[in-house]
Order: structure tokens, then sequence, then C-alpha cells
């Protein structure tokens, strides 16, 4: 028998090739028309599951789960009398968050969110609500201590860190409740220290940590905190013409706050230091004055005794300008700020110098802070 030509077993060779080739192609061009319509998954896809978190995220989770639980709700509650029937009527009149101080049941959060409210309520993390009431205020720094009965196994007081050594692109963590949802975590850098924010009273608040952690409505009065977990700040105030996050906020600092807390506790207020005078404010100095103009003294004040004088009216109706003072505690004084600034570095009973100019003299009197609190 003849065995086929050897070149009939290479045509046949090829044509399965060439027809291997066509299959893929086909194969290929129908794969890519259902991916260019979507392929539609009839069945569950499949999971990938990633437990390989890293450092950096381990460890915002952790401080999260040890620091939610210091971290609470405040409810400011208003009364409302109907005019028709006469009948009160408690209603809500917003939220913020705040923080536990201490086992003994004492809160800090913002003086603006509970201003104006009859009373507000507590929400711990476990969700148990409780009544508070107000132990002190300091507007001119925008915080408050509340106090409710809980008991002590319920509080785990915060952890309190510094702020006098923070650092620009340090990374910060903010706790709150914004627009109402509970325990929400943001994160950023510090933008910037030794910011300077008006209070509600119109003081300057100085040494404010700005910070791009998102911080809206609700937040005011949670922890700003490091990356360990400790409070460096209590958040305080956004800058936004909408009212809502654009990547700046503020937060009052951790030295500033554990320094007034106690004496809210202890003493309901804080000792403000004080000259024994009333300032001219800087937008009624229309002269445009280098210094702090002094309105008048306060009667058997230090200022009197050391013969410090404000301004006066003649009786043809002109101003006629008193002591300005222009120096105090070695710093220069330019304007009402400066003053209030160097008097936050002391305290009632110290002594300090106080350079004052009255027409063109200079001199410098000796006087010792008394406490103005009440004024």
């Amino acid at each position: 028998m003849t065995p086929p030509p050897r070149d009939s077993a290479i045509v046949k060779l090829l044509a399965v090739a060439l027809l291997a080739v066509a299959v893929a192609l086909v194969y290929t061009v129908v794969q890519l028309r259902q991916q260019a319509r979507g392929v539609i998954a009839a069945d569950p896809r499949p999971v990938v599951i990633n437990d390989k978190l890293g450092a950096d995220e381990q460890a915002t989770i952790e401080v999260f789960r040890r620091t939610a639980t210091s971290v609470v709700h405040i409810t400011s509650i208003v009364a409302r009398r109907d005019r028709m029937s006469l009948d009160v009527t408690e209603i809500p009149q917003g939220t913020g968050s705040g923080f536990v101080w201490d086992t003994a049941g004492h809160v800090v959060t913002n003086a603006h969110v509970i201003a104006g409210a009859d009373r507000a309520q507590v929400t711990l993390d476990d969700g148990t609500t409780y009544a508070a009431k107000v132990v002190g205020q300091e507007v001119n720094k925008d915080l408050a201590v509340l106090k409710i009965d809980a008991p002590p196994s319920k509080l785990r007081a915060i952890a309190v860190g510094r702020s006098a050594n923070l650092q620009v692109g340090q990374k910060v963590l903010a706790i709150g409740n914004p627009f109402g949802l509970d325990h929400s975590l943001t994160s950023g850098v510090i933008s910037g220290v030794e910011r300077e924010i008006k209070s509600t009273s119109g003081r300057t608040i100085f040494g404010v940590i700005q910070t791009d952690a998102s911080i809206n409505p609700g937040n005011s009065g949670g922890p700003l905190l490091d990356g360990g977990g400790n409070l460096i700040g209590i958040n305080t105030a956004i800058y936004s013409p909408s009212g809502a996050n654009a990547g700046i906020g503020f937060a009052v600092p951790v030295d500033t706050i554990n320094a007034i807390v106690p004496e809210l506790i202890g003493h309901g207020k804080v000792k403000r230091p004080g000259l024994g005078i009333n300032i001219w404010p800087n937008k009624y100095n229309q002269r445009d004055l280098a210094g702090a103009v002094i309105r008048d003294v306060i009667p058997g004040g230090p200022a009197e005794a050391a013969g410090l004088v404000g301004f006066r009216t003649t009786g043809d109706g002109r101003l006629v300008l008193g002591d300005i003072i222009v120096g105090m505690a070695g710093q220069d004084i330019r304007d009402v700020n400066d003053l209030y600034k160097v008097l936050d570095n002391h305290r009632v009973g110290d002594s300090i110098d106080v350079v004052v100019r009255r027409e063109q003299e200079r001199r410098t009197v000796k006087i010792t802070l008394i406490d103005v609190s009440g004024k």
C-alpha cells in the first residue's frame, strides 16, 4: 500500500493550526464585546479578604477603641411656654460633644454648646443618658464643665497630653458627634499652632491649634487627640462660610483646659487676673492709638492706688485721654489683645511692671493683679 504524500500531511497540520487560531480570535472578540457591554454576575462575586492592616491603620483603630468610651453626646434643652395654653414644653436646642474628665462624673465641653440652655443631657458610650448640671463656665475660653450622677464604673476618664510642644504636620484624630452621628472619627494633621480666634464673649483665645481634620457642627466640645490617643485640645470652631467643614478647624489647647477645668470644678469660675481698670475696646479706638487705652479705673483697685487715670470729657465735649498702657511685664502692648495675652500668662497676686503713657510722658508702675472674674 502506497503511503500518503508528505505534502498532504503538512497541509492538514497547517489547516488544524489555522482553525485553532481562528477559534482563539473568535473567543477573544467575544470576550472583548462582553467586557464592553458589562458582564452580569449571576452568582455572588468572590470575596477578597484583607486581613493585613497597616501599622498606622491598626494604631488608629486602637486609639478609637480606647478613647471613644470617653466621648459623650450632649443635648442642650430649653423650656418654651405655649402662648395659648401656657403649658411649658422642653425641646432640644442643639447637640454637641464632650469628654469624661474624671470618674466623679465631670464632663468637659464648649461653653457655646450649652449657651442659653435651661438644662442638658449627657449620653455615654453605652447609650445611657443622664441629666447634667452646669458646674462652671469660662466663656472667654469657650469651656464648660458639666456634672452627671453616673456610676464610676461607667466612666472612663480621657488621657490628658500636652499642647506646648505640638508641631505642624503632627497627626491628630478628632472624635465627636457631627450632625448627630455618634462617635465619628476623622483624622488629619496639625496645620498651625499659636492661632487666635474670638470667643463668644468677644475675648481672644490665644494659642489655638489649627487642624485639617474634619470638624463639623456637632463636633464642638469633642476631643482632639494626638497619635497616641492623648487629649491635646477641644474642638471649638470651624472656618467656613457654609457652616460645614472646609479643611480649617480650631481647638483650644489642652494646657489651657488643664489649667481652667480644675478651677471650674473647685470654684465654679476662673479667677481672672486684672489691673482694676476698664479698657477702651479696639473697635472704639478711632484715633488708632498704640497701646491699651484706659477708659476708667475701678475705685479702690490697684490701678487707682498706682495713680492711673482714665479719660475724661470736658465741659465743651472734648475728650481728654488719661493713661495708655504701652508695656506690661516686659512685653510691648500695642492693643487690647496684647494686654489680655500678658494677663493670660499670670495669676491673681502676681506683681508686674506696667508702662503707661500720658500725653508725652512715660512712667512705670508696679501693680499687684486682683481677681476681676466678677467684673
